[in-house]
């Protein structure tokens, strides 16, 4: 459910060398007036990055970064180094100057990859006017790292100036770091280079015995505690045995061949800490696999004892987020440098998502498709992708398989943007009554150069009718819902490869075939996707009538007491959620609308010493904090509500007087888990289940509103916000505390 700035994977220069003064840390070296050697930029908004030569706090050159329009987010500077060495501890210091930094801060930044620490600074609110000053940043190490990333950065606007970084590990600079202690995985380099392996014509008979080894090497990995205790590279020991296995000619072959690999694992002692799985468990391991096939007895014993004798405890591929509860995949290594991996990695790549989401997804059970049947379904897609793209789209497919909105290819798609184009009109569309919609313009003029109007109903592009072209799309745009997919959808139908798009436009009756005009998305002043964020602009204020309104995309903790005092003796609150709250929200805004200690929501968790396994934690409740809140409560949510949004409107729910109103939301509720694939591909999953107190749960379906009210066609076209509008007149009514609303 938090949201991190810096959650992309960032495409950065790689520095071979870890001699301090070989790095380009004080932005001396410079390719031209807009490059500095091995920096990069990257983040959303009107940014300027420029390597000033006027102001700088040691050498000739320091790095800037200024905010240049009303599209203020963020913007960093980004510098990469390979984790190459050992100790425990990393720091990042350096200096910053600040000019007019407001609605934000800046900072240093640093992380480690694969997500192993993080600090922005956010914490330590720097913002306004300052003169040069130092600052650090100091995380933990551990030999998981693969590399650090760092720089500046600034979130909101005014303008800030870097100079002068270093990094130093254990307090000694980094030419003197300890060398990396590699552990037993790490130093099986055997197929760093490639894994050798091809596949010819695939059959059904190959299919069958691929698919049976790709759940042999999954259950594996994760319930043998040879495996678990680190010492086998599992990755490469698929490599190892495939020669082999691809030989084999009969089911007995097949099954002696896994039986002597799995023995040659060594010894599994009897597990007095095993238990069996709990009858009360909320989803329970599928093994079913392992006696309804047609596996030799031998076989099947083997896997049964290993079931029953799994490993405990702490486990080299598998851990826990701390305060979270939702599993993290350790130690699985990206392949960042393979763009386009070879088969073997391809058909790895499978088996290690088909078995993280086998084992570890808590809303496998909520799927359309059998997951059961998946695993087959996409070694042939897997294996006979032909490039670089088509290995793209075989895995954003089997992501859209488990219909979790978190679930996305977030990082390692290049090839799929860039068929989508960077060209995009300059007005902002959606679906609004099932219909592609215009409902908005990106700049303050209220005025599109493409000549696009509000209100506009986009029926065809390039001569293809809009809903083919979301039947066509479907599988490409991962999501909970069908909702929740049209909005990611609508972004992207319009983009292109070229700077016209034909379309047909249906206005005031009256059916247009034009040539619309686009423009690169990142030269468009206030662009956005899901709403616009107007960081510049309060996050509360008083509407007619007494009326108090609040919207999350911009509150901060700060702003909680002054608008409690503000509201406290208004009619109602509207507090609209139709965005991504930019605080955390649940206990001390919703603190203030429950007169008495009240549950909202209890979780379901894996159990990693019985993968497979999920059961509920406790309930959690929002207690009362100060003067209880009398008046109506409406909260506004739509399909642009996910994930915190989500569960903050869940926290609100259980206030004495709350009303939800608006569409069903995103569906993907919880907080995320990361996955690395080969090929440097990155995605997500909702780690933990998340339901209401009497079992009901939230995944796919979202936060069912209690009165449903969406936007018209007509009201886009008239500027009206017709939920907003709802809102008002519920709270207008004369009706007493204990009365129910209902549309």
């Amino acid at each position: 459910m938090k949201k991190l700035l810096f959650s992309l994977v960032l495409l950065s220069v790689c520095i071979d060398t870890k001699a301090q003064n070989d790095l380009n840390l004080d932005f001396e070296t410079l390719k031209d007036a807009n490059t500095s050697v091995g920096w990069s930029s990257f983040g959303n908004g009107d940014y300027q990055i420029t390597y000033d030569t006027k102001i700088v706090k040691n050498g000739k050159v320091s790095g800037a970064i200024e905010s240049t329009g009303d599209n203020i987010e963020f913007k960093a500077l980004s510098y990469n180094i390979p984790a190459n060495f050992g100790g425990k501890k990393i720091k990042l210091t350096g200096y910053l100057k600040t000019e007019n930094v407001e609605n934000g801060w800046a900072g240093l930044w640093m992380r480690i990859d694969p997500q192993i620490a993080f600090d922005n600074m956010r914490s330590r609110k720097i913002d306004g006017t300052n003169d040069w000053k130092k600052y650090e940043i100091e995380l933990k190490l551990n030999n998981r790292a693969q590399q650090i990333v760092f720089g500046g950065l600034l979130s909101g606007s005014g303008k800030i100036w870097v100079d002068d970084l270093e990094i130093t590990v254990d307090g000694k600079p980094l030419n003197q770091a300890p060398e990396k202690a590699l552990d037993k995985v790490q130093s099986d380099k055997e197929f760093d280079k490639g894994s050798n392996i091809s596949f010819g014509t695939l059959d059904a008979k190959q299919i069958e015995n691929l698919e049976l080894l790709g759940r042999v090497w999954g259950f594996l990995k994760y319930y043998h505690p040879e495996i678990g205790k680190g010492n086998y590279n599992w990755d490469y020991e698929l490599f190892r045995i495939l020669p082999k296995y691809q030989k084999v000619s009969s089911n007995s072959e097949r099954d002696n061949l896994l039986l002597n690999w799995i023995n040659g694992l060594g010894k599994v002692e009897p597990c007095k800490k095993c238990k069996p799985t709990s009858e009360d468990a909320f989803l329970k391991p599928d093994l079913e696999w392992m006696t309804t096939g047609n596996m030799s007895e031998a076989l099947t014993e083997k896997l049964q004892y290993i079931q029953n004798n799994r490993h405990q405890g702490e486990h080299y591929y598998i851990g826990v987020i701390p305060n979270v509860g939702n599993p993290e995949f350790k130690n699985e290594n990206p392949y960042a440098d393979m763009t386009y991996p070879d088969a073997g990695f391809r058909l790895l790549s499978l088996y290690r998502y088909w078995n993280m989401i086998n084992y570890f997804f808590p809303n496998r059970h909520l799927m359309d498709k059998d997951w059961d049947t998946c695993l087959a379904e996409y070694i042939p897609k897997f294996l006979k992708a032909k490039n670089e793209l088509e290995y793209e789209i075989a895995a954003i497919k089997i992501i859209a398989d488990i219909k979790d909105t978190h679930a996305n290819l977030w990082g390692g798609n290049d090839k799929v943007q860039e068929q989508r184009g960077t060209f995009v009109p300059d007005a902002h569309v959606k679906f609004v009554e099932n219909k592609l919609v215009v409902d908005a313009y990106f700049n303050e003029d209220n005025t599109s150069s493409s000549g696009l109007k509000r209100g506009d109903i986009i029926t065809h592009i390039s001569e293809k009718s809009v809903d083919d072209l979301v039947k066509d799309l479907h599988d490409m745009y991962p999501a909970s819902n069908q909702p929740t997919r049209l909005r990611d959808m609508s972004f992207d139908l319009l983009r292109s490869t070229n700077n016209t798009l034909n379309v047909t436009i249906l206005r005031d009756g009256k059916t247009l075939n034009t040539t619309l005009d686009l423009f690169n998305r990142d030269e468009i002043s206030g662009y956005y996707r899901w709403y616009k964020s107007e960081k510049d602009k309060p996050s509360f204020k008083m509407l007619d009538n007494n009326i108090g309104y609040v919207t999350l995309k911009n509150i901060s903790q700060l702003d909680v007491p002054e608008l409690r005092k503000e509201f406290k003796d208004t009619k109602g609150i509207v507090v609209d959620i139709r965005n991504y709250p930019s605080a955390f929200m649940p206990f001390s805004l919703g603190s203030f609308f429950v007169s008495k200690y009240s549950t909202f929501v209890k979780f379901t968790n894996a159990n990693l010493n019985n993968p497979g396994e999920f059961n509920y934690g406790k309930d959690l409740s929002i207690p009362p904090k100060g003067r209880f809140y009398k008046g109506k409560v409406v909260v506004l949510v739509n399909e642009t509500s996910q994930s915190q949004a989500e569960y903050t409107a869940m926290a609100f729910r259980a206030g004495d007087n709350v009303t939800i109103i608006g569409s069903t939301t995103a569906g993907a509720d919880g907080n995320v888990s990361t996955i690395y694939l080969p090929g440097g591909m990155r995605t997500m999953i909702s780690g933990i289940g998340v339901h209401y107190p009497d079992g009901t749960e939230t995944q796919r379906v979202g936060i069912v509103p209690d009165i449903e009210v969406k936007p018209t066609i007509d009201g886009i076209r008239d500027g009206r916000d017709e939920v907003l509008e709802k809102a008002m007149e519920i709270i207008n009514q004369t009706i007493t505390t204990n009365e129910t609303i209902k549309d």
